[in-house]
């Protein structure tokens, strides 16, 4: 009886009201490649997004339940009394919190630190010239290879289960997907530690024209994009588009194939978008930003580092977004060619509603992207330009007045999850339970910088509203419940449970509120506390210290609260 309730209530919650569930991941569903630049294929998936029994726009739940959900990846026992003892109302609570969060450097991260120190990684703290001479050149094993791949991996997983500066991890994530890269790429594993560590967390609360010449030279853009072997006499395409459709103007601001003259121009006579020929100028200002790799070219050293070639440059006078770059400029054309897409006015729209729709929700108004475009436009040479975006957007009415637009994709099921019932989880090197971790979450179709398409794992609700990863995110989630390493489990809820909490009803309301930070809705408690209860009266006391079946089923119900819909909002 027990599996027959579970799986009546998580079948209905976990097709979020679809009335077919689809069978592949999202990461399936992805796309195919143009080349190595390609465009993801739309995913199919149906508009239906409400789940059953409870509203389509759920009751907005406190602000601290609103922050820690969005401005970090969920929060651990006393995140949320923390939260409300930072100011005596909920502006000033919500702006002291931000304020903490963009310098986090001042945040002691002691036990991720800790579990990192001692998780027996040895690529994390390597030069990019040292990854690339120990895991690259050589062609070493395949495990070897791949090992700042997975070390990095690991770590970040440790910074967002167990770490304080959950607002920096949540802005790493997010550039990550905005610059993504596929990290299990041949070439890019052996130097992805470099990329994570030099190219985007330096960054994420900084300059983003910075960020964007760290990108353009980090030997995994160059290799994963194609950039490293662009010439003047074969010049390659892939990276330039990207670059303007994904990283900068973005692709709302393409106008195809018409000439230059024909886009419309802003007040100040700047074309408000690009064409085909400005890509094809950009590909130009780019041709010889390449890599040093002896390995198929002995004319240059075999560091891995970034390496210009003037030889393979083209020299020739361009024009892009109606900006003229001389002849002869060599190398200096491709820095003019990121400074002008960084500050261009497009760029700080397609950046801004990126932003807006991570930290707020699907659906932000225009008025507040618009606001928030024009202030990263006015900043593109401040060195904290990103951080001041931010804090505008999170301290506006609409990031504490929304909910119910973004559901928790399943990184942050997983990670949500174990922050909030203190779970241990050993995610070293040497540990015996990581294979099972990885395994299933892999399943879930998001694993890290696993996206193979340059455009980033999807950041709409809609894209993970699907049966497959709900399934596969409670696989995960319920395996968490009974995950033990020699019978000491990761997460034991009895002896965390009050002795005054016996009841079904107790039970329920007691471990709701302190995954959820509030209650749970009617319609799902009731469901919840009748599988607790099993057919006995819900106010009764259950032998929950000694009776072992009891035990078995509060971890079970564990697992449904972690698939309820209360949980997957974010």
């Amino acid at each position: 009886m027990k599996v027959e309730r579970t799986l009546s209530t998580r079948r209905r919650w976990i097709t979020g009201g679809l009335s077919t569930p689809e069978t592949s991941t999202p990461e399936t569903r992805g796309s195919a490649f143009k080349g190595a630049g390609g465009r993801a294929t739309a995913m199919r998936r149906r508009d239906r997004t409400a789940f059953e029994g409870v509203p389509t726009q759920p009751a907005l739940p406190p602000l601290a339940v609103v922050a820690l959900n969005r401005l970090g990846f969920g929060p651990r026992p006393g995140d949320l009394d923390a939260f409300q003892a930072l100011g005596g109302t909920d502006t000033a609570r919500l702006t002291a919190y931000v304020d903490q969060q963009l310098d986090p450097a001042s945040i002691p991260d002691t036990e991720a630190e800790a579990r990192i120190a001692a998780g027996g990684f040895i690529s994390l703290g390597k030069t990019r010239e040292q990854l690339w001479s120990d895991h690259a050149v050589n062609d070493p094993n395949y495990d070897y290879r791949t090992l700042p791949q997975v070390e990095t991996e690991r770590a970040t997983l440790i910074r967002r289960i167990y770490g304080e500066r959950q607002l920096f991890e949540v802005l790493a994530d997010f550039w990550h997907d905005h610059f993504s890269v596929y990290s299990r790429h041949y070439i890019v594993m052996p130097v992805f530690v470099h990329y994570d560590r030099d190219c985007i967390r330096p960054h994420a609360l900084g300059n983003f024209h910075d960020m964007l010449v760290a990108v353009a030279q980090s030997t995994s853009m160059l290799y994963y994009l194609d950039n490293y072997t662009s010439s003047a006499d074969g010049p390659n395409e892939n990276y330039a588009r990207e670059l303007m459709e994904l990283h900068t103007l973005g692709s709302e601001n393409y106008y195809g194939v018409i000439p230059p003259g024909d886009v419309p121009t802003d007040g100040g006579g700047m074309p408000v978008g690009f064409v085909d020929e400005d890509v094809f100028a950009v590909t130009r200002a780019l041709t010889g930003w390449s890599v040093s790799n002896s390995s198929w070219d002995p004319d240059v050293g075999n560091t891995g580092l970034f390496l210009y070639r003037p030889e393979w440059h083209d020299t020739g006078a361009k024009t892009v977004l109606g900006n003229d770059l001389p002849a002869g400029q060599e190398m200096q054309d491709g820095l003019d060619v990121l400074r002008i897409l960084a500050d261009h006015p497009g760029t700080g729209r397609f950046i801004a509603r990126k932003l807006c729709r991570k930290l707020i929700g699907d659906g932000t108004p225009s008025s507040l992207i618009n606001q928030a475009a024009d202030l990263f436009t006015s900043l593109s040479t401040a060195p904290d330009q990103i951080a001041q975006v931010v804090r505008f957007i999170v301290l506006s009415d609409e990031f504490r007045n929304t909910w119910g637009q973004k559901v928790k994709r399943p990184t942050e099921i997983a990670v949500s999850s174990l922050r909030s019932v203190g779970a241990d989880l050993d995610l070293s090197m040497s540990s015996p339970i990581a294979g099972t971790f990885f395994w299933l979450y892999g399943m879930t179709g998001h694993r890290l910088f696993r996206w193979k398409p340059p455009n980033g794992y999807p950041d709409v609700a809609g894209a993970w509203m699907s049966a497959s990863p709900r399934v596969t995110s409670w696989r995960l989630t319920n395996w968490f419940t009974d995950a033990n390493v020699d019978d000491v489990p990761i997460f034991d809820p009895t002896p965390q449970t009050p002795a005054g909490v016996r009841s079904s009803s107790a039970l329920v309301d007691f471990w709701s509120d302190r995954i959820l930070g509030r209650p749970m809705d009617p319609a799902a408690r009731t469901e919840v506390v009748e599988f607790m209860a099993q057919g006995r009266n819900p106010d009764f006391d259950l032998p929950l210290d000694t009776d072992a079946d009891v035990q078995e089923r509060l971890r079970s119900m564990l697992g449904l609260i972690f698939l309820s819909p209360d949980f997957l909002w974010r």
